[in-house]
C-alpha cells in the first residue's frame, strides 16, 4: 500500500541558492557546474540554450553572460534549512529528500485544510511569502509519482499514480539529482535499447521477468514505474536502542566543530546498525541547545546511507542550523541520530573502493595501500588501471595506466570520432589479434569495397582455420580512415553472432585486407 505523499520542490534549488549566497538576482543567467558539465541552470541560461549535461565551454559559448558557479551541497542544504523549517510551519512530518524537496504524508494537513488543493495552495504562499522562494507542489501515491507530479504543480487522484505515469519517458527512472550511480543509468539505456520507452511499457512486465533479467535494481525501477513505493510496505522498524547520542563539551557553535562531531556521530550509528545486520534508509537529525531549544530534521533517502553518506546530512543539518538568520541562542550540548527506517544491510554493497570518488574513506584508502603494496612486489608495471578516452574500437579507447600515474586519455572522449563503435562495447579484447575469415552463402571471401560496403551477405565464419561457423546475425560494417603516424590507416568493424550453443557474439575488424577478431560479447 502507498501512502498519500505531497511534494514541495524548488525548481533549479543549486543555481536558486548559489545565486542566492553571491547576493545576485533570481533573473541573472546562471549555471552550477560539477567535473566542468551542467547539473543546474537558471531558466534565464536556459532561454539562452544552456542544458543540463553541457560542458562548460559549451554553455559559455551559448551564453557569454553566464554566471558560474562550483557545485557545493553544503550551501544547498545550508540554504534550503530555511525553506524546510517554513513549510513545517504549515505542516509537521515533513522529510528532506534533498535540498530543494521535502516530502510529507497529506492526509495530517489535509485533515486540517480541507483538501488537498487547498494545502497546495497555502503552502506555495506560505514559501514564496516568509522566503520569496518559488516552489510546485505535486500529490500522488507514494513518493516517486509526487515528485514527477511537482514538476507541473499536478494532483494526482488517488490511485491514479500508475496511469500518470504510464506515458512518461523511460528516462524518468534515472532523476540526476538522486545520484543513483551509473547502475540506473545503464539500466535506463538497456530499456531503451529493448524498446522499454515508457514507464507504462517497463510496468507491464512481471516482477518475476524483471527480477531474472535485471536484478535487484530493475526490480526497485519496476517498483516505481508501476506507481509502487520502491521498498516494499513491510520495511522493518528499527529497535529503539540503536540511537547514538553525543554530548559536546563545550557546546557547539561552530560549524568546524559540528562537522568533527557529524562524522563521529555517523561512524557510530552505522557501527551500530551494521552489528545486527541493517541499514539506515530515513534518517532523524536532532539537537538540543544550553537554552533547551529543541531542533529536529528528518532526511529521506533513496539508497541505503553509507558512513559517509550520514556523516554529509548530519554535517549539512547542523550547517543550516548554526548559520541560519533565526540561529538557536545558544551552542548545541546534545546531539542524538534516529534510524527512523532501516533496510536489511545487504541492501548495501559496497565495492572495493567504498564508493569512490563520491563517497571517499577510509575504504578507498585501505585499497589504494594494498595496490601500493602490490605494486612494490610485482613493479611499477605490476597494477594498472583503466582509463577511457576517445577513439573508434574498443582497443583504441581504452589506456592502462600503471598504478599512481595520472590517470589522463590518450586522446578527447567528447570529440567526434566518425565510424565509433555503437555501444555495447565488447566484454573482451584479445591481447593478439586471431585470425578470421568472412565467407558468403557460395563461400566466397566476403570483403569491403571502396564505399564502405560489404562484398557479400556474411554466411560464415572461419575462426583460426577451424571449421567454418554459420552467422546467425549480423550488423555492419562501420568503417573509417585514420591517420596513423605518417600513413593512411583503413579499418572496418564488422559485429556477428554465431549460430552455436553459446551463440557467440564477436566484433571483427578487416584492415590491410584481412579479417581479425577484435573483442567477444558475453
Amino acid at each position: 500500500m502507498t501512502v498519500r505523499t505531497l511534494v514541495v520542490w524548488c525548481p533549479d534549488w543549486p543555481v536558486t541558492a548559489a545565486l542566492s549566497t553571491a547576493g545576485l538576482d533570481q533573473q541573472v543567467p546562471a549555471a552550477v557546474f560539477a567535473a566542468n558539465r551542467v547539473v543546474a541552470c537558471s531558466a534565464a541560461a536556459r532561454a539562452e540554450g544552456v542544458r543540463r549535461g553541457d560542458r562548460r565551454r559549451t554553455a559559455q559559448g551559448r551564453c557569454p553572460e553566464l554566471v558560474v558557479f562550483e557545485e557545493d551541497l553544503e550551501r544547498d542544504a545550508r540554504v534550503f534549512e530555511p525553506v524546510a523549517a517554513a513549510v513545517e510551519r504549515l505542516a509537521t512530518g515533513i522529510e528532506v529528500v534533498r535540498p530543494g524537496l521535502v516530502a510529507l504524508p497529506v492526509r495530517g494537513p489535509v485533515g486540517y485544510f480541507g483538501s488537498e488543493q487547498a494545502v497546495a495552495e497555502r503552502l506555495i504562499d506560505q514559501v514564496a511569502g516568509e522566503q520569496g522562494v518559488e516552489c510546485q507542489v505535486g500529490i500522488a501515491d507514494g513518493l516517486y509519482a509526487a515528485t514527477l507530479a511537482a514538476r507541473t504543480g499536478l494532483v494526482v487522484p488517488a490511485g491514479g499514480s500508475a496511469e500518470f505515469l504510464a506515458p512518461l519517458g523511460i528516462a524518468e527512472l534515472d532523476q540526476p539529482a538522486e545520484r543513483r550511480g551509473p547502475e540506473r543509468a545503464a539500466l535506463v539505456d538497456l530499456l531503451r535499447r529493448l524498446g522499454l520507452r515508457t514507464l507504462g511499457a517497463f510496468a507491464a512486465l512481471t516482477e518475476r521477468d524483471v527480477a531474472s533479467r535485471f536484478g535487484a535494481d530493475g526490480v526497485c525501477a519496476h517498483r516505481l514505474a508501476r506507481g509502487a513505493e520502491e521498498r516494499p510496505p513491510s520495511r522493518r522498524r528499527p529497535p529503539d536502542d540503536l540511537g547514538v547520542t553525543q554530548t559536546p563539551d563545550p557546546p557547539l557553535d561552530r560549524v568546524d566543530a559540528a562537522a568533527f562531531a557529524a562524522r563521529a556521530l555517523a561512524e557510530s550509528l552505522h557501527d551500530k546498525l551494521a552489528a545486527v545486520g541493517l541499514a539506515c534508509t530515513r534518517l532523524g537529525v536532532h539537537a538540543r541547545t544550553e537554552h533547551g531549544e529543541e531542533l529536529g530534521r528528518v532526511w529521506r533517502c533513496a539508497e541505503p546511507l553509507t558512513p559517509t553518506g550520514i556523516a554529509d546530512r548530519v554535517r549539512w543539518q547542523l550547517d543550516g542550523w548554526l548559520r541560519a538568520e533565526d540561529r538557536p541562542t545558544a551552542g548545541l550540548v546534545r546531539l542524538w541520530l534516529v534510524p527512523e527506517e532501516v533496510v536489511d544491510a545487504t541492501a548495501l554493497q559496497l565495492g572495493l573502493w567504498h564508493g569512490g570518488a563520491e563517497d571517499p574513506g577510509t575504504g578507498a584508502e585501505r585499497a589504494g595501500r594494498a595496490l601500493v603494496r602490490v605494486q612494490g612486489l610485482l613493479g611499477p608495471e605490476g597494477v594498472f588501471t583503466g582509463v577511457l578516452g576517445g577513439g573508434r574500437g574498443p582497443s583504441d579507447r581504452v589506456r592502462a595506466v600503471p598504478w599512481g600515474e595520472q590517470r589522463l586519455p590518450s586522446a578527447d572522449p567528447d570529440a567526434p570520432w566518425p565510424g565509433r563503435l555503437p555501444a555495447p562495447s565488447p566484454a573482451t579484447v584479445p591481447a593478439e589479434p586471431v585470425a578470421v575469415e568472412v565467407l558468403d552463402d557460395s563461400a566466397a571471401p566476403v570483403g569491403v569495397t571502396g564505399r564502405h560496403v560489404l562484398t557479400g551477405a556474411p554466411a560464415q565464419v572461419v575462426l583460426g582455420g577451424g571449421p567454418p561457423r554459420a552467422v546467425l546475425a549480423w550488423a555492419g560494417p562501420w568503417s573509417a580512415e585514420e591517420r596513423w603516424w605518417e600513413r593512411e590507416r583503413r579499418r572496418s568493424r564488422l559485429q556477428v553472432v554465431l549460430d552455436d550453443a553459446e551463440q557467440t557474439a564477436l566484433l571483427l575488424v578487416r584492415e590491410d585486407k584481412r579479417w581479425t577478431v577484435e573483442g567477444i560479447y558475453d
